[in-house]
């Protein structure tokens, strides 16, 4: 029979992370060699004192021990490695998916990026042509067909190339940013104020049916273009010319209402009469501003 005295080296508790890996291997080692060692001393003492029956089958149980918690530890090794590469896989699917999500989120951001770029004018952040455009049509088409009371104004400044030809592109386009701010601000919060393009740029105005109100904000906004501004040493004034067209009467697209009101607005350059509506007869009547 084994010794009684015989003990295993156990590896002490660890409530919280469990046993490490590298002492269940050495626990194994100490195990199977101490067995080997039972084993062999016991194997010597049966031969000196001759008993060979129940001393023979245990030394052969002892054997199958040892066998058996090589084998077991041999798969546990095995199982080791297997979960070792599978927190690998892990790890590796974890930093793709980290990648991957940051690149979803770039990819939308320059997304977004280019779109807002392809809708505002890079030189004012005003809407560009198509998306003051696309904003009268879509206005038009969410609105019942009795409630469709906006007006559009055509604004180009008179005497702009020769700001350029004189003092530069450069001081030119500081004209066009302060001419876009003068815009927005003189506009409602409601309201749009787009470039379309060189000098010329466009306000939408909502629910301002009464050509008197019309009147007075194309007054205002004359005004305010027409303010003197300072760019470095400079001083300089630009006047516009503003062209109205209103729905539903002189159209009921975008199409429509931009190339009346500048056709309007070309009349009003024509007569330096400052703005003028846009008549349905072919017509146009100038109006207030002196030159």
């Amino acid at each position: 029979m084994l010794p009684s005295s015989m003990a295993f080296p156990v590896p002490p508790p660890r409530p919280s992370r469990g046993v490490a890996i590298s002492d269940w291997d050495e626990l194994f080692h100490s195990v199977t060699t101490r067995l080997r060692l039972t084993a062999g001393d016991a194997s010597s003492t049966s031969a000196v004192s001759g008993e060979r029956g129940s001393d023979s089958r245990v030394l052969a149980s002892v054997l199958e021990c040892v066998e058996a918690l090589e084998l077991l530890h041999s798969a546990l090794t095995q199982e080791r490695g297997w979960r070792h590469q599978l927190e690998l896989d892990f790890i590796d699917a974890q930093t793709e998916l980290a990648q991957t999500r940051a690149d979803l989120v770039g990819t939308r951001t320059d997304e977004r990026r280019t779109r807002q770029l392809a809708a505002h004018d890079a030189l004012t952040a005003l809407p560009s042509r198509d998306s003051f455009r696309a904003r009268i049509d879509r206005i038009l088409a969410q609105a019942e067909p009795q409630s469709r009371t906006l007006a559009v104004l055509y604004l180009d400044l008179d005497g702009f190339k020769a700001i350029n030809d004189v003092h530069g592109h450069e001081v030119g386009d500081d004209v066009l940013r302060i001419v876009a701010t003068r815009l927005s601000r003189a506009v409602r919060a409601e309201d749009s104020v787009g470039r379309l393009g060189g000098d010329e740029f466009a306000c939408l105005l909502s629910n301002l049916p009464n050509r008197e109100q019309l009147s007075h904000l194309a007054c205002k906004l004359f005004d305010g273009v027409s303010a003197p501004m300072k760019i470095g040493k400079l001083e300089l004034t630009v006047r516009p010319s503003i062209g109205i067209a209103v729905c539903p009467s002189e159209g009921l697209s975008a199409t429509a209402l931009l190339n009346r009101a500048d056709a309007a607005m070309a009349h009003a350059k024509r007569g330096r009469s400052g703005y003028a509506f846009f008549d349905e007869r072919a017509d146009v009547q100038a109006n207030g501003v002196a030159s």
